[in-house]
């Protein structure tokens, strides 16, 4: 058996705009439902949704025939919790709070094998390697492997450019609500300031010629971003979806009816 290639990989080495979708519903099959939705990429969240090893693993295997790539974020950048998602399948990783030159080093030494790399050789009994039938897995697996890293504080955007030339690193992306609060604007990421700093840290990104990508649930900022050379960029969170989606069919029926709000009338 061969090693599936890594579309998203693929896309932002081509420089292709990248539409994501945040998933913390933590749940197979909310996630498969997003996966036939038409985003390019999904984030399984394991550092804010309620996800743990199982969780991960239920999303990956419910998504395993989407076209959508799943990209799972760890709750922070520990070896022995990447060995991990990575031998459950995970082939394209968001670590969050990445702050240094030196601590993106180590995440690349994290996702490859020796004598490049760190990860435990494990992969002949999990699900990585398709339980050992795919025989080359161990050779070709950094190939396929798409390590991404956020940056979000005012230490990480001090040393964006460091960062952004470390050798393995496939993309930065810039955490914009964590970095409004380290630069005393919690809440409040459409701060001039905080702009200013979102903006010239994606151009910094793209000089070093590395993927630039962002999360805000504001299309004119998303589309702003886009604009500015960002190219995978996540448009909002299956949480804030459905939860607007139930509240705007509860209001139509406390509030009017449906045909007064010009919905169509649909059974069953």
């Amino acid at each position: 058996m061969h090693l599936p290639p890594n579309g998203f990989k693929a896309a932002l080495r081509d420089n292709r705009v990248q539409i994501g979708l945040w998933l913390a519903m933590a749940n197979g099959y909310a996630a498969e439902i997003a996966g036939h939705a038409g985003f390019d990429w999904l984030v399984v969240d394991g550092e804010h949704g309620p996800n743990d090893l199982r969780s991960i693993l239920e999303q990956l295997q419910a998504l395993a025939t989407s076209p959508s790539e799943v990209v799972v974020r760890a709750p922070v950048g520990e070896k022995w919790m990447i060995k991990q998602l990575l031998d459950i399948g995970a082939r394209t990783l968001l670590i969050p709070m990445v702050d240094s030159a030196e601590q993106a080093a180590e995440l690349v030494q994290a996702v490859c094998y020796p004598p490049h790399g760190v990860r435990g050789m494990g992969a002949a009994i999990a699900r990585a390697s398709r339980f050992n039938t795919i025989t080359d897995y161990a050779a070709r697996a950094s190939d396929e492997i798409c390590l991404l890293v956020q940056a979000e504080s005012r230490a990480a955007m001090a040393d964006l450019e460091r960062i952004a030339a470390v050798e393995g690193i496939d993309g930065i992306f810039i955490g914009p609500s964590d970095l409004a609060a380290d630069m005393g604007f919690p809440g409040n990421l459409e701060a001039p300031e905080v702009q200013s700093a979102i903006e010239k840290g994606i151009a910094t990104i793209r000089a070093a010629g590395k993927p630039a990508g962002i999360l805000t649930f504001n299309e004119a900022l998303n589309r702003h971003y886009m604009a500015l050379g960002a190219t995978f960029v996540a448009v909002g969170a299956d949480v804030t979806e459905f939860s607007s989606a139930l509240a705007r069919l509860s209001r139509r029926y406390k509030e009017g009816s449906a045909a007064a709000d010009g919905e169509p009338s649909t059974g069953y």
